[in-house]
């Protein structure tokens, strides 16, 4: 699992909790410990990853990563996310990632728990969703700017996109994202938030305008 540690380690958005090498000791964890996703591999000892799957319970997203093609089917009926085959890309892995990270998304994982960590400098820091205003593109940044304090990170808008459902905080022109229940008014294709007055693009407009709407019912 060497392999799939340093992969995870090169996202930004992925904050890696803990790795075992025996199905039993992540079955145990698993049993006390809420997970958004799980990079599962077939081959764990005593107890495969496959049994974990089988022994239910969990609600997390799950990447299996296997140099077995037979289980793939098996996996697949237990409604997993994705399907690895050693050797595999980091295309390939990160292409697995983005579909677990969407499905959480449209799930509300990221709203339930209310925050975000956000890669800044040298060190992961917690971001109360209920604290982001907007976030600003600059260059290769991308700047939060919050109830108490601004934030610099080098996540794309598309990881942030995928990390933050669109019903809390949604992209709205291609150098801003806003929070939806911070915006004071929207007039002329400008929305203001605090005294800040942030573009609307037509690429953006539609999908905003639908969010607004549904936040109104």
């Amino acid at each position: 699992m060497e392999r799939t540690k340093n992969y995870v380690l090169k996202l930004p958005f992925l904050h890696l909790l803990s790795t075992f090498d025996n199905g039993m000791d992540a079955l145990i964890y698993l049993k006390s410990n809420k997970v958004d996703l799980i990079f599962l591999d077939i081959n764990l000892g005593e107890v495969s990853g496959m049994q974990i799957l089988e022994a239910g319970n969990i609600n997390s997203e799950v990447i299996i990563i296997t140099a077995y093609n037979e289980f793939a089917l098996k996996g697949f009926e237990l409604n997993v996310t994705d399907y690895l085959m050693k050797p595999y890309t980091f295309e390939r892995f990160l292409r697995a990632v983005e579909k677990a990270q969407a499905n959480l998304a449209k799930g509300g994982t990221t709203s339930d728990r209310g925050y975000i960590f956000i890669k800044t400098e040298y060190r992961l820091e917690k971001v109360l969703l209920n604290d982001i205003l907007y976030i600003e593109g600059m260059r290769d940044y991308r700047r939060f700017h919050t109830t108490g304090k601004r934030i610099m990170t080098l996540q794309t808008f598309k990881e942030l996109e995928l990390a933050i459902p669109s019903n809390i905080i949604c992209r709205v022109h291609k150098s801003y994202m806003v929070s939806l229940d911070k915006i004071e008014s929207i007039e002329r294709d400008l929305i203001k938030i605090k005294d800040v007055l942030i573009p609307l693009s037509e690429t953006y407009k539609k999908r905003f305008y639908e969010l607004i709407n549904h936040l109104k019912k």
